[in-house]
């Protein structure tokens, strides 16, 4: 194949979670293969320095100053600088191929309607992240915070009833009033291939019928400068590192250690943390450490010294970098049988696949309790598979065999 020029695209233009990590690993991965990427975002000081950043549309959000969140009130569904400053740039730079990533809210569906007006024939990929196009609220959770699938084949009126989007009643409005867009202008049906990060998102999507186009799946890959190794030893202590959050199910791993003589660390910020502090020390759990926020090297040693990594959680989680990261150090895995986690586990291989709390207890013991040459085994198959499933240049060969 000819190279390209790929105009990647995403609502944030600097490192705030997996979905960036994966965008800026995307543009590494075609720059060193021989193509020529360019960025299409959204303005913020945090932004990492780019050519195309003139184009870039103004900043919005609920959580910034007073412009901000009036720019995302009154443009949730479509944003005419957008389309202006999309359609620009398609003209000036004349890209091969587009790959949209998370567009919703703060840069919109007109980004299609500007990529098309230029070119009809301009092929447009769009990765799955999350689950907005059968969603409102993204998360498939309910106001309660319950695993809710209401709204998965179109009646999207389910959201403003329950206050899904963070438990608010204007951005629940909001969400439903711009999913309702969407569907009524046919935005989904104007993109050439959805590609999933997980097999179980593919499915989901394919059952609600949401697109008349194709939709495959393909697991994200780890950046270039991944460092796999083994780490087949440990300071005798289960992690979970992530956000704080009640569908993460962390107050489910720490029931479950209740009654272990092991430590776990927790690493990580979110609406939960002192929540969780107060239920430790009122249940003197001398074995559950809250470490708050960590990254880098720092992050990275203390995936190295830990037995395992649990991922407990209790929503459809996609194919979370925190459990590929993980197996990239040699770390078996402990997950919930939910969304894409278990399709990133062989049972009793590279870690354990539970179904309630009974089983987590249990999984915990085995991982606990494995003699040395179980565990080393264990720790070897999880890198295996990372260096097999994660390979950048792999999954950029395989997106661009998709144009054809």
């Amino acid at each position: 194949m000819n190279l390209l020029k790929v105009l990647l695209v995403n609502k944030f233009h600097y490192l705030k979670g997996g979905s960036e990590r994966y965008y800026f690993t995307l543009a590494e991965t075609f720059e060193k293969l021989g193509h020529k990427v360019i960025f299409f975002s959204m303005r913020d000081d945090k932004n990492i320095e780019c050519e195309q950043s003139k184009y870039f549309v103004s900043n919005s959000s609920v959580s910034g100053n007073i412009k901000s969140k009036l720019n995302m009130l009154f443009h949730i569904a479509y944003k005419k600088e957008t389309y202006k400053k999309m359609k620009a740039l398609c003209e000036t730079e004349k890209p091969d191929l587009v790959i949209l990533n998370l567009v919703h809210k703060q840069l919109t569906c007109s980004v299609i309607d500007a990529i098309k007006s230029y070119n009809k024939d301009l092929p447009i990929f769009w990765t799955m992240h999350d689950l907005i196009c059968v969603c409102p609220s993204y998360t498939m959770l309910d106001g309660n915070g319950n695993i809710c699938e209401k709204c998965l084949h179109g009646d999207f009126s389910n959201c403003k009833k329950n206050k899904c989007a963070h438990g608010s009643k204007l951005m629940s409005i909001l969400s439903t009033y711009e999913a309702n867009s969407i569907k009524k202008n046919g935005w989904y049906n104007m993109v050439d291939l959805f590609i999933c990060p997980s097999n179980f998102y593919k499915n989901k999507l394919i059952e609600s019928k949401f697109t008349t186009r194709k939709i495959e799946w393909i697991r994200n890959p780890l950046p270039l400068d991944t460092n796999y190794e083994l780490n087949d030893h440990d300071d005798k202590y289960i992690l979970y590192f992530g956000r704080l959050s009640k569908e993460k199910g962390i107050k489910t791993l720490i029931d479950a250690m209740k009654d272990k003589n092991y430590k776990l660390k927790v690493l990580g910020t979110g609406p939960l943390y002192f929540e969780l502090e107060d239920y430790i020390g009122m249940n003197n759990l001398s074995n559950v450490e809250l470490c708050g926020f960590k990254s880098g090297e720092e992050l990275t040693n203390y995936i190295k010294n830990s037995r395992c990594v649990v991922l407990p959680s209790e929503w459809y989680e996609n194919g979370p970098y925190s459990a590929m990261e993980a197996m990239a150090l040699g770390k078996p895995l402990i997950v919930s049988n939910l969304g894409g986690l278990p399709e990133l586990v062989d049972n009793n291989i590279n870690g354990y696949v539970y179904n309630d709390k009974k089983e987590l207890s249990l999984a915990l013991d085995k991982m606990i309790t494995l003699d040395n040459d179980s565990y080393n085994n264990m720790c070897q198959e999880s890198l295996n598979r990372a260096k097999t499933l994660f390979n950048p240049k792999e999954y950029v060969k395989k997106l661009l065999s998709f144009i054809k």
